[in-house]
């Protein structure tokens, strides 16, 4: 019997002298980083918690409903305007983009926990915009950092990958809401405090597992993000279960630790398939299969080995020109746009547009739901309902959109704009749901403003890097969601805040009082939303309409193989390597 040698210990590789090693390697390893990911995903939607803890701001601090969603739109801004952070991304690693990320989330939500609990000085409204501003803009970082980092990682994958990625994001309000009724439990200022240090801490966490890595088609790589959906589906049915139960049974601390516990051992359950994962790759480099001679492929001679190597990248595609070159002459929808290219492209200004009707008005909805819960004559408790199913929604809508889209387009060569425009129609019947209400309305516009909300953001970066490439990826994706606080500003704060305000002021007259005769201006009835939301009903469809001519545009580029270039990329990077391995022979 000879010496064992590491060729033939197979699985017990992992085991012994070699635990250590594995572990290693699974924490180095491509599926670790996307299981980093999610958990970093699934602190970053803090935003989507502003009607829960805005009432806490309104009362504490005396503001009117048109100041409140001033507030409202500078979180939006901070939100949504990530050119900053993804200039940072292209010239400083990933960790410092998560680090600097991490920085901004604890300084803007902490100083208005401070501000809201009375510890400082009550601030200046434009102080407080400030500060929602900078701790919104954090999400900006922790999407450029890690978000687009696993676009780049799995770019054949990349409808999944944002579908599942975003769809964290959307469920992570109702899971901050869970864990702070489990450690908190109803003190609607300590979730604040939740929210400036908990996402902090897990992007710092995995600050360094967070890594580009080279582009690669995994061993059952659609199998394995499937499996990962599987869990986030059970995941967000089981915050489902929990939030329609704690509507019917009054829960004390134990029952809400309890949950919370479930909630963050289902989170944890993709580690399970990651080590699986790298267990496999990990025993195909400790027993590499023997290479069996293809009779269709010539194999590859030295001298082709050696002109392989003296010129190794003899890509098909010219290389992209610089920034601020060619503007006017874009190349082919597919190829790398530089950054002013793809913003002075035409594709790109009917996306701003589309993206202004349907994300303005879906987080005008979002942002007064709290609001529209009290004037209809909802409890609180029934309004966190309100705020939770539009958190688990937007999960769904965004794992619908990331996945059904990728199916579609591989399958039936079904345009993601297409779908952009059925999302947009669906969100019309939401927003006349709010405008027109009857018994019950609320939790279905709930619902499918939720869905309707998610489905939009998967959409409109993968769009986005379809279109433009990926080499300016983490910049663009920045950049076409601009127009998403805009359309908040317009729509929430100069339409609806004005409208409500204009409807509480009209109340007051009618009972002989003035502004000045209450701290807190409130209205009460249905007609407090409703010219603003049919309103925002007619911008949607108005939106859906632009959407389409988006649709005509790209029918030709979504009928053809728009993963060919990767697959291509891929391949050759793989004969370079032959090569080399030939040579050293």
């Amino acid at each position: 019997m000879g010496a064992e040698t590491p060729t033939n210990r197979g699985p017990d590789a992992a085991r012994g002298g070699g635990l250590l090693q594995f572990a290693l390697h699974v924490l180095k390893g491509r599926w670790f980083t996307v299981f980093a990911t999610f958990l970093i995903m699934a602190g970053a939607g803090a935003t989507y918690l502003f009607g829960v803890y805005s009432k806490q701001i309104k009362s504490t601090l005396g503001y009117d409903q048109t100041t409140l969603n001033l507030m409202g739109f500078f979180k939006d801004l901070g939100a949504n305007v990530g050119v900053l952070s993804g200039l940072v991304a292209e010239v400083t690693p990933t960790w410092f983009v998560l680090l600097l990320g991490s920085v901004l989330n604890f300084t803007g939500y902490f100083m208005i926990w401070l501000a809201v609990t009375g510890r400082i000085t009550k601030p200046k409204v434009w102080q407080m915009c400030l500060y929602i501003c900078v701790g919104a803009n954090s999400q900006n970082f922790a999407n450029t950092g890690a978000l687009v980092t696993c676009i780049q990682n799995f770019p054949e994958s990349r409808g999944a990958m944002m579908g599942l990625l975003k769809g964290f994001t959307g469920l992570s309000g109702a899971i901050l809401t869970e864990i702070y009724l489990a450690v908190y439990g109803e003190d609607a200022t300590a979730l604040i405090l939740l929210i400036a240090w908990l996402p902090a801490a897990l992007s710092v966490v995995f600050i360094f597992n967070i890594r580009k890595l080279k582009a690669e088609r995994q061993p059952n790589e659609t199998r394995v993000f499937y499996h990962f959906l599987y869990i986030s589906i059970g995941l967000a049915i089981f915050i489902m279960l929990m939030n329609i139960i704690q509507k019917k049974v009054e829960f004390n601390h134990t029952a809400y630790a309890l949950s919370a516990t479930v909630i963050c051992a289902l989170l944890f359950l993709p580690l399970f398939i990651v080590i699986r994962e790298e267990l496999h790759i990990w025993n195909s480099k400790i027993n590499p299969p023997i290479p069996i001679e293809n009779p269709i492929e010539p194999k590859i001679s030295i001298e082709e080995s050696k002109e392989i190597k003296n010129n190794p990248d003899p890509k098909p595609y010219p290389p992209p020109p610089s920034c601020f070159s060619s503007i006017c002459n874009k190349p082919a929808r597919g190829d790398d746009y530089t950054i002013l290219q793809a913003l002075l492209s035409i594709d790109m200004m009917v996306l701003f547009i589309a993206t202004f009707c349907g994300l303005g008005t879906s987080l005008t909805a979002v942002d007064n739901l709290g609001q529209i819960g009290e004037s209809l004559g909802y409890p609180l408790k029934t309004v966190k309902s309100f705020v939770s199913l539009v958190s688990i929604w937007n999960y769904f809508g965004r794992v619908f959109s990331g996945f059904v889209s990728e199916t579609l387009l591989a399958k039936f060569k079904f345009p993601r704009p297409l779908m952009m425009t059925l999302v947009l129609l669906l969100s019309c019947i939401g927003q006349l749901l709010i405008a027109f209400p009857i018994p019950g309305s609320v939790y279905i516009a709930s619902i499918i403003i939720g869905f309707s909300f998610g489905a939009q953001l998967p959409l409109l970066f993968a769009i986005i890097s379809e279109l433009f490439g990926l080499k300016y990826f983490s910049t663009l994706f920045n950049c076409g969601q601009i127009a998403s606080p805009l359309g908040s500003y317009i729509l929430n704060v100069k339409v609806a805040g004005m409208m409500y305000d204009a409807e509480a002021l009209k109340q007051l007259k009618e009972m002989g009082m003035d502004r000045a005769a209450v701290k807190e201006l409130t209205c009460i009835g249905k007609q407090c939303y409703r010219k603003s939301f049919t309103l925002m009903a007619i911008v949607t469809f108005v939106g859906a309409l632009v959407s389409l001519v988006l649709v005509m545009r790209t029918r030709e580029f979504y009928r053809g193989d728009i993963y060919k270039r990767f697959r291509e990329e891929v391949k050759q990077e793989t004969s370079v390597g032959e090569a080399a391995a030939v040579e050293s022979k």
